[in-house]
């Protein structure tokens, strides 16, 4: 199983990303996914979980209202749309493939993760 995630970059203050998640070797119908990130010198945190359906999400106050995730089980992808950049959003960005049927709150936990991909760094300067 792979996940290639993309669409990282350098924004400035207030600026938006799209981060992708495609994965292949492995159908993701049936499972919940998300996103985590990395900044330098801290621990990998969790920033967004959508159900196996899609009809679920999950988000810590840091980001919520801002950072919209979403899944399309036709294509194998994952997105998540994030507005409003801060600085402090400045990290490399990991999504995650949770195991068969996992809810978002295990993959919030990172208690149901299966699979990591490899990251995409986003950079918000001010």
């Amino acid at each position: 199983v792979q996940l290639q995630a993309c669409g990282g970059g350098l924004v400035q203050l207030g600026g938006s990303l799209r981060l992708s998640c495609a994965a292949s070797g492995r159908s993701i119908s049936r499972r919940a996914m998300g996103w985590f990130r990395q900044a330098p010198g801290k621990e990998r945190e969790f920033v967004a979980a959508v159900s196996w359906d899609g009809k679920s999400v999950d988000y810590p106050d840091s980001v919520k209202g801002r950072f919209t995730i979403s899944k399309d089980n036709a294509k194998n992808t994952m997105s998540m749309q994030l507005d409003g950049l801060k600085p402090e959003d400045t990290a490399v960005y990991y999504c995650a493939l949770g195991e068969h049927l996992t809810t978002t709150d295990s993959i919030a936990t990172n208690r149901g993760v299966d699979y990591w991909g490899k990251g995409t760094l986003v950079t918000v300067s001010s």
